[in-house]
């Protein structure tokens, strides 16, 4: 008779495709039942671990990286694998983990850009904002992406943090960035950037802007770059005034109050750079022949709708503002995966409490398939956001063993899938290869006093590995082999 599942003699397997925050999160909540025995495989298309904490918080934010130190507890259990350089749907797909696991959550987040559909969008030098960041943060797909920092007014789309990130490292100084861990070659080519007038444009008022209240007082501290905020830009129609009064958002109040300081100031303090913002305005077209040269907008109107949200409706004033880059930062999108289903509209994969659908809302579960983070509910909220979402998906899991709702792997075997990765020639990285990697990249850091400098290619990546791991084998056979010291008389 088997033993039931969930034992130490038939452990249940759940692979997590994905080793961002969702992931390492739902990993945790498997980790802490109790009653549950089980063997997690977390894999990822990179050698790296941490998907948007390492490529995508921004580099001048170390202290928000810090949060690594929990995943890294997470991946000491004895039960956590790390697979790093395995492609989903490449190097392993659907039907090769249906063999090896019982359950498989898709941790993969939302990993492109919403577009805009107006004229010009894919002029050159018209950007996605996640491009502009991945850049900077070294990820290996964005290392050679060209970017014309020689354009004197660039236009930053959008009121997120993540434009915020964009408008920083595009401000900061040379000396602000080079005790970051930012790439060497984004570090050389800001250091020789012509950009001096940063345009932020916001669809609609300061009282719905996405930022945190850090983020935009950050702007202000900047040491070479002054925020300009006419006064009628933070003038409140009488909805946001009535919403902001209420005090019923604390975030969106204070934003105001922040907006109106740097009104209040003037503009202009004589720094080389400007950061101008514009609110309830819409980009229509982005102009330009062989690449931008300047960006069409209108003015919005902000009118409630029959719910009481405000819409931002285009009026009939338009304008056009000079500049030869653009960085567009209007949401991310998900990206589908081979052999999963996916809802193009939302970006997202169709799901109820993480349970897998065939199709969105009127679908049927997908037996043994979850999903967490933004591929499940859509780009929203700050890192610690996916921790309620992943324990939400992994009791929908944990409900499901239960019941019996399973996968019924043929070889649920680790030896076995390991076996089926050294037989395809897939050189994949282990957690502790990664721990020989992290410390070569600090050890690189060292020389300009920053945190890291990260490796920017897989290549090189694996080279590093490689020659930290063959070190340290060789320092431990000579310690080996070197005889104990005789007893002193």
């Amino acid at each position: 008779m088997a033993e039931p599942l969930g034992t130490q003699a038939n452990p249940l397997r759940v692979a997590i495709i994905g080793s961002g925050p969702s992931g390492f999160y739902a990993a945790a909540h498997l980790q802490s039942q109790a009653d549950l025995i089980t063997e997690i495989d977390m894999f990822d298309r990179l050698p790296t671990p941490y998907g948007l904490v390492r490529g995508g918080v921004a580099p001048d934010h170390q202290k928000i990286k810090s949060v690594t130190k929990a995943y890294e507890r997470i991946a000491a259990d004895e039960n956590f694998r790390f697979y790093g350089h395995v492609e989903f749907g490449k190097d392993v797909t659907h039907a090769d983990l249906v063999n090896y696991y019982h359950a498989i959550i898709y941790a993969v987040g939302a990993q492109t850009d919403r577009r805009m559909d107006i004229p010009g969008e894919d002029l050159p030098g018209s950007h996605p904002a996640t491009e502009f960041v991945a850049w900077y943060n070294a990820h290996p797909d964005f290392a050679d992406h060209p970017f014309d920092l020689t354009q004197e007014n660039v236009a930053v789309i959008g009121l997120g943090n993540v434009a915020m990130d964009v408008i920083r490292i595009l401000a900061r100084t040379p000396d602000e960035l080079t005790e970051t861990d930012i790439a060497d070659y984004a570090l050389d080519k800001l250091k020789r950037s012509s950009v001096k007038n940063i345009y932020v444009l916001g669809r609609r008022g300061p009282a719905q802007a996405a930022f945190t209240n850090p983020e935009i007082k950050e702007l202000g501290e900047l040491d070479d770059a002054s925020v300009i905020v006419a006064q009628e830009e933070v003038t409140l129609d009488p909805v946001s005034r009535q919403y902001v009064d209420s005090g019923e958002d604390k975030v969106a109040t204070k934003n105001v109050e922040i907006l109106k300081g740097f009104a209040a100031q003037g503009g202009d303090t004589g720094k080389p750079r400007k950061i101008i913002m514009r609110f309830c305005v819409s980009p229509v077209e982005i102009i330009g022949t062989d690449r931008v040269e300047a960006i069409k907008i209108v003015k919005n109107a902000l009118v409630p709708d029959d719910k009481g949200n405000l819409k931002a409706v285009p009026t009939d004033q338009f304008e056009t503002i000079p500049v030869g880059l653009v960085f567009r930062s209007v949401g991310y999108h998900g990206v589908a995966l081979p052999g999963v289903p996916f809802d193009d509209k939302k970006g997202t994969i169709p799901n109820t409490l993480g349970r897998v659908l065939t199709a969105p809302k009127t679908g049927e579960q997908v037996i043994g398939d979850y999903v967490v983070g933004w591929i499940k509910r859509g780009p929203s909220g700050i890192i610690g956001t996916n921790k309620p979402d992943s324990v939400e998906t992994v009791n929908s899991l944990l409900e499901d063993v239960k019941a019996g709702k399973t996968l019924a792997p043929a070889t649920p075997n680790r030896a076995k899938l390991e076996a089926l990765l050294h037989e395809r020639g897939i050189q994949y990285v282990t957690f502790a290869d990664w721990h020989f990697l992290d410390m070569a990249e600090q050890e690189r850091g060292e020389f300009r006093n920053a945190p890291r400098l990260k490796f920017s290619r897989v290549d090189e990546m694996l080279k590093a590995i490689k020659e930290r791991k063959t070190a340290t084998q060789e320092m431990q056979a000579a310690a080996a082999a070197t005889p104990p010291p005789l007893p002193a008389d």
